[in-house]
């Protein structure tokens, strides 16, 4: 006999929960129109943080608002599709584009810190400053009216359910942002926070214009071939402790020039070592120079490198996580691992 799946159940996973409306009515207090809002996300925005940036761009336009987007690094080129021309981007200005506006509205963070070049300056604001975000909370959020979620599979959800509280219109861009950030924090609805409701909105943002393959192209497929070959310079590094069930792969300094690449070609590439059997905790390592070394996190099962990537002043999700830590490259890893093996023992 065939499988009845109730529709019912299915529909009922797009109504919003009745503590993200109460938080997202306690924002609308604040996004009057007529004010002057500035965006914002962490350095070196992802699909998530571009992506619910560009739809609720769009959407408090529909409200009456003057938006504009001041990020502490550069738009990333992958990412570029989605801003078009209809987004005001101010971050070439810097901290400058926060002067005059009425709201602060940060995206996609827990920690004031993540805005980087921006910090002090938000830090100095006397306006409202509002959140979205579905990270764990922190010591320092960069804002004091929150709408915030660790249940939700990425920012670009809570995007969403703010649209459908305040009656606002996922049009065809709208979607295409909240579809870019939602593809890309589930690895393609792969991870472990792809849930229900999450192929549920997938769903609706398709119903309103988003054509899978062609998001598909535009992220996963437009690769430089220097991209590949850095990726196999990256994984020439790999080394596996399969007793603690950890693996890591790193990437040295001057590496996106030497390859022509930018730094968002590097996203993707620890998942190679999670992939590897019996891996509990994949590491990236990224030489910045100057001292810096950036550090990605992933795990599986029941490591929580959230909690572990916090000893390093980092942080994230359960299962995915980054730090920046200070030293050279080896003194950094070696010290990471370590930590890394005495966390999983």
């Amino acid at each position: 006999m065939p499988l009845e799946v109730p529709l019912s159940p299915i529909a009922d996973l797009l109504d919003v929960a009745p503590a993200r409306r109460e938080a997202i009515l306690r924002l609308a207090e604040e996004l009057v129109p007529g004010r002057r809002v500035a965006l914002s996300t962490h350095m070196n925005a992802d699909g998530d943080g571009c992506g619910s940036e560009v739809a609720l761009a769009h959407l408090l336009a529909q409200r009456g608002l003057d938006v504009r987007i001041v990020n502490p690094t550069p738009w990333p080129e992958l990412f570029d599709f989605l801003r078009g021309d209809g987004v005001d981007d101010q971050t070439a200005r810097g901290a400058k584009a926060l002067k005059g506006i009425d709201v602060l509205l940060v995206l996609d963070i827990s920690d004031v810190k993540r805005l980087g070049v921006l910090t002090d300056a938000v830090r100095a604001l006397e306006v409202p400053k509002l959140v979205i975000d579905h990270h764990v909370a922190t010591d320092e959020p960069p804002g004091t009216v929150g709408l915030c979620d660790t249940s939700a599979c990425a920012t670009g959800e809570l995007v969403f359910d703010v649209a459908r509280t305040l009656g606002l219109e996922i049009t065809p861009r709208v979607a295409e942002g909240l579809y870019a950030a939602i593809l890309t924090d589930t690895g393609s609805f792969r991870y472990s926070n792809t849930t229900p409701r999450c192929h549920a909105v997938a769903a609706a943002l398709l119903a309103a214009g988003v054509d899978p393959e062609e998001m598909y192209r535009r992220i996963y497929a437009s690769a430089p071939a220097g991209r590949l070959r850095l990726l196999a310079e990256a994984l020439a590094t790999l080394d596996v402790d399969a007793a603690h069930g950890l693996s890591w792969i790193t990437v040295g300094a001057g590496a996106i020039e030497k390859h022509g690449v930018r730094s968002e070609d590097l996203d993707g590439i620890v998942e190679h070592a999670r992939s590897i059997a019996g891996t509990r905790m994949a590491i990236f390592f990224r030489d910045l120079g100057h001292g810096k070394v950036k550090i990605s996190f992933r795990s599986t099962g029941d490591v929580d490198v959230n909690v572990f990537a916090r000893q390093f002043g980092g942080g994230g999700h359960a299962k995915a996580a980054g730090a920046l830590v200070p030293g050279t490259l080896d003194a950094v890893r070696e010290t990471v691992v370590t930590a890394a093996r005495n966390f999983l023992a």
